[in-house]
């Protein structure tokens, strides 16, 4: 079969087009009403910004006029000017101007820009884009063809970018947006062309999720923007907070077309709400509106947690809102201080380029007086201002100016960088700094993406630029404050939260230096207050699990004024403490192993007892969280062989100590047959009897959890079910037969005459151990519920302590506390 070859199907598709042109050539009905920057270059690329919200809908009707078509046009205008914006078309511009004048990054090869307004909506910002690639918003309309663009930076908002995206990914086009943070848009099945200099929000949700979590923040409120970005950041910011067990009271819609009425619908459900922490996850314009109501209807006493969306915006930061906002917590990109920008912004004047787009409305913003041109004919009714002439930007105080704090300008400087970097190296093959070529490639629009998928450089401030396999940038976040100082609103840096690891992050918070809005407290948001000691949470049927009541605990069971028990905490401590302790001992043991004191008495035995008393008090841990199937099992089998096998290394340390006094006698032969052998059958025989038990035990009727009503009418409770009785008190028994024989051994030795009398010492062992397990039994048949552990575990860590304190307690005062008596004389001194 013949080989196809797809460059063949390009070439006739190209060679189909120019004589499609050529036959039937077409010509344009209209163009659109977009206002719009332009500059020629070698290599065009386009943006959008949201500069006017005053959108201009063109609805265009068709009537047959013989055998021609002819345009009507209708008109519809909205919105207000943007001046946050403006100032990021502005950066571009001098971004690409500065590029333009750098020697090494792109030599001999220009960069044009076409800049339209998208007006902040999906309809207007996907027009926008058909204008710059079809490229009919060319400023001369005597252009025969104006150049196409290379790559296209926009849009703001995630629901502006994600219909360009999908349109224009098929298409290979390049696209670089500066704000849109919406998650979503990480799928490069829908979106793979699509890169972006600010972060996700899948992180931002991470980040603002661990700040809640730090601050033990249980209750919480939420308002989204009604689109694309605030669903999606919500979604997996809900996500991310139910991991820490965190409660969402409400979620309010809202969006800047929103009527009155929806709004207020809003400001009634955080009214009526108990949170005292409410996340706002929407865009400084859909926002605003919601926040001058608040402030109009004077809703103070809330922490409001803030999204990148509007946390740094200057609109919204003035000191009539930080009245009700003051202390909002949220995170925003990196800043920088751009060189040299200040005065390229105090240089726009309508003077200067009076055709330029929106100059005028930045005038009258900024300076408070309309300009008028030359030849141009002043309305005498009118109310604005006049300007005279000399008017000057050059000593504005205005926050339009202020260079210093760049963060989402910065994200549009990054993106025209990452352009000019990635056509470097498809042009010259080889990174920006190199000796290029004389030769230049022909691009395509897919060699662009792919190169830009690559690129990787260290800007002027020191930041490694880089996009992911999502096209996402690295993910770091600084965390503002909005604090009040001389009279204005500052955006506070006091910590930052940053990946460290493929999927591990870091938060770091100056928490002293917060201002909260409650003051210099941190607030509390709960849904239920602690339940006090005696009471337990009672599930609020139809509300949150962080919403209950707190009524009386039934009869058996224990509560503390967290709410957990606080008898689990006590034991665990207890038995961590007496494992440390017995390990502490056996490290003791062996190292001080040739000393007279270990020698006399006999090291082996001793490091057995000390790991069988390591076991023992481990043993209580078992008894501690709900009770199952193999816990059950294992709570009661462990504790009863490692008890045997403790008392059975006792037993074999008092047969020996009989056994080398009896020794001393003429002609007895007991100390020579009893040696190391014997020892060790007698501990491994001893222990293994009670292994059998144990294995009979759970081969016949093995320990389950039950549920168990006659402890109270109020209150189930489970616990563990022994299964069989007599299996149960069999394997006390056993411990209680092995123990007795030890005291009885002990209690006969316990005169010899040695300074060094272990047997004494075993004596008080056991007379602590039997008086405690004799106790145990009427104590643990006559305790209902969680007594029932609780005598247990109590029993098994007084028993351990005392066998530890009683045996090895004088040894070790003796190795570390008076070494000069561990001598071998002083060891078989008389009395």
């Amino acid at each position: 079969m013949q080989r196809k070859h797809p460059e063949s199907y390009i070439i006739l598709l190209c060679l189909s087009v120019l004589y499609l042109k050529t036959v039937w050539s077409c010509e344009r009905f209209g163009r659109f009403n977009i206002p719009s920057w332009f500059k020629q270059g070698d290599i065009m690329i386009g943006a959008i910004f949201p500069v006017s919200l005053k959108e201009t809908i063109s609805i265009s009707t068709y009537e047959r006029d013989s055998v021609i078509l002819q345009p009507i046009s209708n008109t519809k205008t909205l919105g207000r000017f943007d001046l946050r914006s403006f100032r990021w078309t502005h950066v571009m511009i001098f971004s690409i101007e500065e590029i333009n004048k750098d020697p090494v990054l792109l030599p001999n090869v220009s960069l044009g820009y076409r800049i339209l307004s998208s007006c902040a909506s999906p309809t207007s910002a996907l027009r926008a884009a058909l204008a710059l690639v079809s490229g009919l918003e060319e400023i001369s309309s005597t252009s025969p063809c104006a150049p196409a663009i290379s790559a296209l930076i926009g849009e703001s908002g995630s629901s502006q970018s994600i219909p360009v995206a999908g349109t224009f990914g098929s298409f290979q086009l390049p696209i670089v947006s500066y704000f849109s943070s919406c998650a979503c848009l990480t799928d490069r099945v829908k979106y793979p062309t699509f890169f972006r200099t600010v972060s996700s929000d899948y992180f931002q949700a991470k980040a603002l999720a661990a700040l809640i979590n730090h601050f033990g923040w249980q209750w919480i409120g939420v308002i989204q923007s009604d689109n694309d970005y605030g669903r999606s950041g919500i979604m997996t910011f809900t996500e991310e907070v139910k991991k820490f067990g965190v409660c969402i009271a409400f979620v309010g819609k809202i969006l800047r077309t929103y009527p009155m009425d929806k709004i207020l619908n809003v400001v009634k459900i955080i009214k009526q709400s108990t949170v005292k922490v409410i996340l706002a996850f929407t865009t400084e314009g859909d926002f605003y509106p919601l926040m001058t109501e608040i402030v109009k209807q004077n809703i103070t006493g809330i922490q409001w947690l803030a999204a990148y969306g509007w946390i740094t915006a200057a609109r919204p930061s003035t000191p009539e809102i930080f009245q009700a906002f003051g202390g909002t917590l949220g995170f925003v990109g990196q800043k920088v201080s751009i060189p040299d920008l200040k005065p390229f912004l105090t240089s726009i004047s309508p003077y200067k380029d009076p055709s330029a787009a929106f100059v005028r409305n930045f005038w009258e913003t900024v300076v408070g007086c309309r300009p008028v041109l030359p030849g141009e004919h002043i309305d005498t009714e009118t109310t604005i201002k006049i300007c005279t002439g000399n008017e000057t930007l050059m000593n504005s105080e205005d926050v339009f100016f202020n260079v210093t704090e760049l963060r989402d300008a910065y994200n549009v400087y990054k993106a025209v960088y990452a352009i000019a970097h990635a056509l470097h190296e498809l042009l010259f093959c080889q990174p920006a700094g190199e000796k290029p070529p004389k030769t230049k490639q022909i691009m395509c629009l897919f060699q662009v993406t792919h190169q830009l998928q690559r690129v990787k450089f260290r800007n002027q401030f020191g930041e490694n630029i880089f996009f992911d396999k999502n096209g996402d940038p690295p993910a770091y976040y600084d965390l503002i404050n909005w604090q009040l100082v001389n009279g204005q609103v500052q955006h506070v840096t006091l910590g930052h939260f940053a990946s460290v690891t493929n999927s591990a992050y870091e938060l770091n918070i100056q928490e002293n230096d917060i201002v909260w809005r409650t003051g210099k407290t941190v607030p509390i948001s709960l849904c239920s207050n602690v339940c006090p000691v005696g009471t337990r949470k009672a599930q609020i049927k139809g509300k949150p699990t962080c919403c209950f009541d707190c009524i009386q605990c039934a009869d058996g069971t224990i509560a503390n004024s967290t709410g957990r028990s606080r008898s689990k905490i006590t034991v665990t401590v207890v038995s961590l403490l007496g494992a440390s302790l017995s390990l502490a001992t056996m490290m003791i043991f062996i190292h001080y192993r040739e000393t007279p004191v270990i020698k006399a008495s006999n090291s082996e035995l001793s490091c057995f007892l000390l790991f069988s008393l390591l076991l023992c008090f481990l043993c209580p841990l078992t008894f501690i969280g709900r009770p199952t199937v193999w816990t059950c099992m294992l709570r009661h089998t462990a504790f009863a062989v490692t008890f045997a096998l403790c008392i059975s290394s006792v037993l074999g340390k008092t047969i020996v100590v009989v056994t080398a006094f009896k020794a001393t006698y003429p002609g007895n032969k007991a100390a020579r047959k009893f040696g190391l052998a014997q020892q060790r059958i007698i501990v491994c025989s001893c222990t293994v009897m009670q292994i059998l038990i144990c294995i009979l035990w759970l081969k016949l009727n093995p320990p389950f959890p039950d549920m168990v009503f006659r402890y109270s009418n109020k209150k189930i409770v489970l616990e563990c079910n022994p299964g069989s009785e007599v299996a149960f008190y069999a394997v006390l028994g056993y411990i209680g037969l092995l123990a007795v024989i030890c005291l009885v051994l002990a209690f006969l030795a316990r005169k010899l005459p040695d300074n060094f009398n272990e047997a004494k010492f075993i004596t008080f062992s056991m007379l602590i151990f039997c008086s405690v397990w004799i106790t145990f039994i009427p104590a643990y048949i006559s305790s209902p519920g969680k007594f029932t552990v609780a005598v247990e575990t109590f029993a098994i860590l007084s028993s351990a302590f005392g066998l530890l304190i009683c045996i090895f307690a004088p040894k070790c005062y003796i190795i570390m506390i008076k070494p000069e008596k561990n001598t071998k004389k002083h060891v078989m001194g008389k009395i």
